[in-house]
């Protein structure tokens, strides 16, 4: 077994390494850039050495400067991660030629089912079912649009080197054909150095479902069951879970044994994954192999038991498995949502900036459930511009879907981040939607459920009324504190008053409160509420009991009540006395300023072009300009018909969030 391993990678995916390796006695090296000079990875890892510059193409994905930290530790094993590296077959060669052991695939694996185009020609020949598409290479945009007539609309446009959502665009006409064609190249380029593309048929209503497969140098190879990743946005997995809510048995074993039979056929050894395209009527389709450990990797550990990275390390080594297929089993439930520094109330553009407060929920291992949180982040860091805007990946387990779901629930009201924009509210809501929870989803799920973007759930009256009331108890607390402090209370039930009147989604309900030693009782719209908790004024975050049921919040004092969010909503709640309810109803409501004439930069980023020209007429739909955040191009459009007065920012310039890019005639 190896003595010391060097992790070619950052952020939560190192951590995860580092953790497993501790686990069998194995040293660790981080590397680092610039920008993650104080980063969690460097922190656990045992010894850490300085690669370069903060851009990636500067320090993370240069062979040169990882063999020199190779060198410089001592190193006899690489664990790539994902990304980066990981699926570079030039980079396993100079291992190799170094006598150093890469903790992944053969090279020729990686040449083989790396790229798209080769890897979908060996699976046809293989006879496993492909989407219909042109693998060949595609010269330009016109060539696009032809090829995407020929094999007709829609169409995925797609990176030969890619993945993780990078370089991939759906193209309805010949217009997003065009365009896509170039956005997708210019990712793939700064992405992967790679700028290669093909299309192929994008499958309508179709399931995300990939098999797991583990390999080693000894001709064994198993599948360890399948991961549903169908909730999606700009391609990219946001929501996974396993096992998939959708196949049956037998569906089930063929798509495994098929997984199988591609690794061997080319001498797979190591994790990796076989992603499929399922329809409706359970027809899957080879979609493509990451010969890499997957990010919602965690899913399969939990169901299985069994942790890949681990397995990986010792796969290298040139240890057998220790387990056959039949030994394989699904136990339980897991799901995985991932944590972004995206705004989902900006049409989830991505968000940086420094992690004023970061508390995940307790990560816990019971007979029942399970919480785990990988990460790589710190409460006081930095979300830097410059790498994938994931900041965790929060999973639980428990026995039914169902249950799991609910843990989820918990967990992820739980989560506390502040300082960024990120998605903890969409995936709240996710959780309650209906679609979600009966298990049928799509690829298509958040672009049909959410067409305008997500603007916050809208909690059902029950919840809603259940937290009316937990803030009625609550403010009696924070009131019963503040006559305290005043030394206004000589006998508090005498200051602090028993009925008021809460403001909440447009509701205005009377309420009355009678509290004891162990709790207070809420009388609302003729039911009664028992509350018990051991929140004090201050506290962000609530855990309360609500007739013997858990509910979490997050509170923030305002003006009269409390800024409160869970389950994806994100509200006002004020608690007024009945003099108090009657003076606020007359109060003006403050007006937002008036946007409707700028083109805001709707994240931190760099502009890649401007399309139009001051004094250019421009029509609803009409690109205006393009902005690279996080290694992802946005393109910004007009809303609507209007003449272009000015342009304030010129392609190179690095822009905040809401800097004004141009300016429209009235």
């Amino acid at each position: 077994m190896f003595s010391k391993i060097l992790i070619a990678n950052r952020g939560e995916i190192a951590c995860r390494v580092i953790k497993s390796a501790r686990k069998m006695g194995i040293k660790t090296v981080a590397v680092y850039s610039d920008a993650d000079r104080n980063a969690l990875h460097v922190e656990m890892a045992d010894e850490a050495v300085h690669i370069g510059p903060a851009p990636a193409n500067q320090s993370y994905i240069v062979i040169d400067k990882i063999m020199d930290a190779i060198r410089q530790s001592g190193a006899e094993a690489v664990h790539p991660g994902y990304g980066f590296l990981s699926e570079n077959m030039k980079f396993a060669e100079a291992l190799a030629a170094e006598g150093v052991a890469f903790i992944g695939p053969p090279a020729s694996a990686i040449e083989a089912m790396g790229d798209k185009i080769t890897s979908k020609k060996l699976a046809a020949k293989a006879g496993v079912s492909t989407v219909p598409g042109y693998m060949g290479l595609i010269a330009d945009a016109e060539e696009a649009v032809s090829i995407s007539n020929e094999i007709g609309y829609p169409v995925m446009i797609k990176a030969s080197a890619g993945g993780g959502g990078k370089g991939m665009r759906i193209a309805w006409n010949d217009d997003e054909a065009r365009e896509g064609f170039q956005s997708s190249k210019n990712e793939a380029a700064s992405s992967f150095g790679d700028d290669r593309i093909f299309i192929e048929k994008f499958v309508t209503q179709p399931r995300h479902i990939e098999i797991q497969v583990l390999a080693d140098q000894h001709g064994n190879c198993v599948y360890l069951h399948e991961r549903e990743c169908s909730i999606q946005r700009r391609n990219q997995k946001v929501i996974e879970e396993a096992p998939s809510p959708f196949l049956d048995e037998a569906t089930r074993k063929a798509m495994g044994e098929q997984a199988v039979a591609l690794a061997q056929a080319v001498g797979y050894t190591s994790a990796g994954t076989v992603e499929f395209i399922v329809d409706g009527d359970r027809n899957f389709y080879f979609l493509e192999m990451n010969t890499r450990l997957q990010v919602e990797h965690p899913v399969t550990e939990l169901i299985t038991g069994v942790d890949l990275v681990e397995q990986m390390i010792r796969v290298a080594a040139g240890e057998k498995l220790p387990f056959t297929q039949a030994d394989l089993k699904i136990n339980g439930w897991a799901i995985e949502s991932r944590l972004y520094a995206e705004d989902p109330y900006r049409n989830f553009l991505p968000s940086i900036g420094r992690l004023t407060r970061y508390r995940p929920p307790a990560e816990m291992v019971e007979s029942a459930r399970a919480v785990r949180n990988d990460t790589g982040v710190f409460e006081g860091g930095e979300i830097s511009m410059y790498y994938d805007p994931m900041i965790a990946k929060l999973c639980t387990w428990a026995p039914t879907r169902g249950e799991a779901i609910n843990e989820m629930r918990l967990a992820l009201d739980e989560f506390e981040v502040e300082g960024i924009g990120h998605n903890l509210p969409f995936l709240s809501a996710v959780m309650d939607h209906p679609r979600f929870v009966s298990g049928e989803i799509t690829t298509a799920f958040i672009a049909e459920e959410y067409p305008d973007g997500f603007e916050g759930a809208k909690l059902p009256a029950d919840l809603l009324h259940r937290v009316a009331a937990c803030a009625c108890a609550m403010h009696r607390v924070a009131e019963i504190r503040r006559a305290r402090i005043s030394g206004r209370m000589d006998n508090h039930e005498r200051v602090v008053g028993s009925d008021w009147v809460v403001n909440i989604a447009d509701e205005r309900l009377q309420a009355s409160i009678r509290a004891d030693r162990e709790g207070a009782t809420v009388a609302l719209l003729g039911q009664e509420y028992r509350i018990t908790s051991d929140w004090l004024p201050g506290q962000p975050l609530a855990r309360l009991t609500v007739n013997g049921a858990p509910l979490v919040m997050k509170v923030a004092k305002i003006p009269g009540g409390y800024r409160v969010r869970l389950r994806g909503a994100d509200m006002k709640v004020h608690v007024f006395s009945p003099r108090q309810a009657e003076l606020a109803r007359v109060m003006p409501e403050k007006l937002p300023p008036d946007t409707s004439k700028l083109l805001l930069c709707p994240m931190p980023g760099m502009v890649v072009s401007i399309a139009v020209a001051e004094g250019d007429e421009v029509y609803e739909g009409q690109p205006l300009a393009t902005i690279e955040a996080m290694k992802m191009e946005n393109i910004l459009r007009a809303e609507r018909k209007g003449r272009v007065a000015k342009i304030n920012a010129q392609p190179g310039a690095s822009l905040a969030v809401d800097e004004v890019i141009m300016e429209f005639e009235a």
